[in-house]
C-alpha cells in the first residue's frame, strides 16, 4: 500500500509547484521481509545524490520505500526492516525502540538500508528516513508501527554451557539447551556458532528437540579460546515458537588432564598434556552396578553432596541401599549417576575389588588432590568391563566417531 505524500520543507534551489511535487514525492511502500534481533546501533550516512545539472523537468519523482506500514500493530518480530530509494538515495536511517536503536547497513549507492538484528516482541519503533533526488534536496518522514506481543510459552529461551569466562577441559562440549522444543533445526543451526582459535573443526549434533551440542572432531587443544554465537532471538523455530533472547559467550580450554581408569586393575593414571603425574588405587563398581567404560567428561564438581540410593532407583531399605550425608570431592561424569569421589569406606577395596554402586571410590586425599585440580570438560576414559558409555548419558559426545556425531547435525 502506497502512503499518501505529507507537505516537505526543501532545501536549495526553487523550482515551479509542479516540478517539486513531482521530484520530492516520498512514499513509504510495504514489501516483503524475512526474520532478524535488536540491539544497539548508531545511524548511516551517505553522501547527497547526484544529477545537480539535470534540468528539473527532466528529474524522476523521488521514491522511498519500507516493508512497514505506517501504525501497523502485529509485525511480525522476524521481520527484517528494510528501506529502499529509487531516483535518489538515502542519506539516513534510524529504526529505534524508545533510546535503543536497531543497527543497519547502508548499500554503497544509498540505494537501499537493511536492518542488521531482529525486532523484539510487544514493541513499539520509530522508523526515520532521509533521502535525497537526484538534484540533491533533501526529505525526511518517519512512521511508528509495533510488533506482535508473544508468550512466554510461544518463545524458547537458550541456556550454554560451558559460561562465559570458564576455563574448561580439552573434553568439554558446547551444550545448548532450549526451554521449548525447536522443530526446525535447521533454521536456527544457520544461526548458531562457535569459532576458535586455533582453529578446529567441528560439528553441531541435536541430542533432541531441546538438546543441542557441539564438539571438535578432536579434544581441545590447550590454550584453545572458543567464542560461541546462538544468534535466535526472534528466529522461527517451528510449530509458531520464536528464540526469545540470543547469547554470546568465550571460553579457554586449560591445561590436557586425561584420566584413564582400568576398571580390572582397579587403578586410576592421571595425565596432564600428555605426561603420567599420578597413579591412585581405586574402586569401581560391583557385580549388578558395573561402571561404564568408555570416555566420560567432568560436567560438575561438589566439595560434599548427599548421596541417597532412591535417586538412582534403590528403593530404601533393600540391601542395597544408602543415604550418606557428607560424600567429599564428588565430581560428576554422567546423568545417570556416576561420580568420581572420596570413599574412605572402602579404602580396604581401592586397588584389589570393585564394591562401589557404580562410582569411581578413591580415599579422601587422592581424592581431593585430583579434585583440586580438575575442571569441568576434563577427560575420564574408562576401560576394564562390558558396560558402555552411550552418548546421551551425561557428555558422552566422545564415544561417537565423529563422523557419525557429524549425522546429528540438522545440515547434514
Amino acid at each position: 500500500m502506497t502512503a499518501q505524500p505529507s507537505p516537505l520543507r526543501r532545501r536549495g534551489t526553487a523550482r515551479t509547484r509542479s516540478v517539486a511535487t513531482a521530484a520530492l514525492l516520498l512514499s513509504l511502500v510495504a514489501l516483503t521481509g524475512a526474520a532478524c534481533d535488536a540491539s544497539d546501533g548508531t545511524d548511516t550516512d551517505a553522501p547527497g545524490g547526484p544529477g545537480q545539472g539535470v534540468a528539473a523537468a527532466e528529474l524522476p519523482a523521488l521514491r522511498l520505500t519500507a516493508n512497514v506500514r505506517r501504525d501497523a500493530r502485529e509485525v511480525p518480530v522476524d521481520r527484517v526492516v528494510e528501506v529502499g530509494a529509487e531516483h535518489g538515495r538515502l542519506s539516513r536511517v534510524r529504526l529505534s525502540a524508545g533510546e535503543r536503536q536497531v543497527p543497519g547497513r547502508l548499500t554503497d549507492d544509498g540505494s537501499a538500508w537493511r536492518a542488521s538484528a531482529r525486532l523484539e516482541p510487544g514493541t513499539a519503533y520509530t522508523l526515520r528516513v532521509v533521502g535525497s533526488d537526484g538534484a540533491g534536496e533533501r526529505v525526511a518522514e518517519s512512521r511508528s508501527f509495533r510488533t506482535r506481543a508473544l508468550s512466554l510459552a510461544e518463545q524458547t529461551f537458550a541456556s550454554v554451557a560451558p559460561l562465559d569466562g570458564e576455563t574448561v577441559g580439552i573434553g568439554m562440549p558446547v551444550v545448548v539447551t532450549f526451554d521449548v522444543p525447536v522443530t526446525d533445526q535447521a533454521t536456527f543451526e544457520k544461526h548458531m556458532t562457535v569459532r576458535s582459535e586455533p582453529q578446529q573443526a567441528g560439528s553441531w549434533h541435536w541430542m533432541s528437540a531441546t538438546e543441542a551440542r557441539w564438539r571438535p572432531r578432536k579434544y581441545w587443544r590447550p590454550g584453545t579460546r572458543v567464542s560461541v554465537d546462538i544468534d535466535v532471538n526472534s528466529l522461527p523455530a517451528g510449530g509458531g515458537i520464536y528464540g526469545q533472547e540470543s547469547r554470546r559467550l568465550a571460553f579457554e580450554v586449560g591445561d590436557a588432564h586425561v584420566y584413564r581408569v582400568d576398571a580390572a586393575a582397579h587403578q586410576m593414571r592421571v595425565f596432564t598434556n600428555g605426561s603420567l603425574v599420578r597413579t591412585f588405587p581405586i574402586t569401581t563398581g560391583k557385580e549388578g552396578f558395573t561402571t561404564r567404560s568408555g570416555v566420560k567428561v567432568i560436567m560438575e564438581k561438589s566439595e560434599s553432596r548427599r548421596m541417597n540410593s532412591e535417586t538412582v532407583g534403590i528403593a530404601a531399605g533393600s540391601a542395597d541401599s544408602y543415604d550418606i550425608d557428607n560424600v567429599q570431592w564428588a565430581m560428576r561424569l554422567t546423568t545417570s549417576g556416576e561420580f568420581i569421589h572420596a570413599a574412605p569406606w572402602s579404602v580396604g577395596s581401592q586397588g584389589s575389588a570393585n564394591v562401589s554402586h557404580g562410582c569411581t571410590g578413591m580415599s579422601t586425599a587422592d581424592a581431593a588432590w585430583l579434585y583440586a585440580q580438575s575442571r569441568r570438560g576434563d577427560v575420564v576414559e574408562y576401560v576394564g568391563t562390558d558396560r558402555p558409555m552411550t552418548v546421551e548419558n551425561g557428555w558422552g559426545d566422545w564415544n561417537l566417531p565423529f563422523a557419525e556425531y557429524r549425522d546429528g547435525s540438522a545440515l547434514g
